[in-house]
């Protein structure tokens, strides 16, 4: 893999990272300083809204729910034009990182959250989940707007609550468009874990502290390649290829597939 871009001054944007610089199968490497992904902005002190202003965004594209963004707007970001793209907004339940400081504040709910835990449905939550990034009609429409979006070829970062179900989804089929080998698909999916779970310190220290076993939230706080691998199985299902997911799920045609490998690859 080609260099990415160095990102040492973010210290309160988590999952942060350059989508680009992966090589391709047929010999050519996707663009850096161009698409980006991480989790919510939210808390993004100014240095870290500045730095994000500096890499020459034109799009900020918000994958959470409007709940969530209404409880946590992003902040402006230089000249960038925020939008929202609910992904999961026919879905019955919302990602968990988005719930996890109320219910780490109550006992009771911790206790509640724990036995189910304990049985597995974590695992049985997440896979469904990511059933429902393919096939969900919102997440369609959500999706087919982001990557529409990357035609006009301007610097675009895509976000969710945690940068690691909603986002990793975007990230791994555009990759995956691109024609980046699968396992470097998964190794850039699985960077979540070393990137995003250390800043859920205090959730794990909290869930603990009120009875729980933080052994349990790992399936909800962290990824798997089990999820990607279950989405990517559902598209080979549904559609066959990764090419047919964007024409007939997503409504981007060969042409304009072609014309986002043409911008995006180098």
């Amino acid at each position: 893999m080609t260099e990415q871009l160095d990102t040492p001054g973010l210290t309160s944007v988590a999952n942060f990272r350059d989508v680009g610089g992966w090589p391709t199968t047929d010999g050519r490497t996707v663009v850096t300083g161009r698409v980006f992904r991480s989790a919510a902005l939210a808390k993004a002190s100014e240095a870290d809204r500045r730095f994000l202003a500096d890499l020459g965004l034109r799009t900020v594209a918000d994958l959470r729910s409007v709940a969530e963004a209404d409880a946590a707007p992003d902040p402006e970001i230089g000249d960038a034009r925020g939008v929202l793209l609910d992904v999961l907004a026919d879905a019955a339940r919302i990602s968990a990182p988005a719930n996890l400081d109320t219910l780490i504040a109550d006992p009771e709910a911790v206790a509640e959250a724990n036995d189910r835990l304990a049985t597995g449905s974590g695992v049985e939550h997440m896979i469904g989940a990511y059933r429902g990034l393919v096939n969900l009609p919102s997440a369609k429409r959500a999706y087919r707007e982001l990557f529409t979006g990357l035609l006009d070829g301007t610097p675009t970062l895509f976000h969710c609550t945690a940068g690691k179900d909603r986002t990793g989804w975007a990230a791994a089929v555009f990759l995956s468009l691109m024609g980046v080998d699968r396992d470097d698909v998964f190794t850039d999916y699985l960077r979540t874990n070393e990137q995003f779970l250390p800043a859920m310190a205090h959730v794990f220290e909290g869930f603990e502290a009120a009875g729980g076993d933080p052994d349990l939230l790992r399936p909800l706080l962290g990824v798997q390649s089990s999820y990607l691998a279950i989405a990517l199985e559902e598209v080979t299902i549904q559609y066959g290829t990764i090419e047919h997911y964007f024409a007939e799920a997503l409504g981007i045609d060969a042409a304009a597939q072609d014309r986002l490998r043409e911008l995006y690859l180098t």
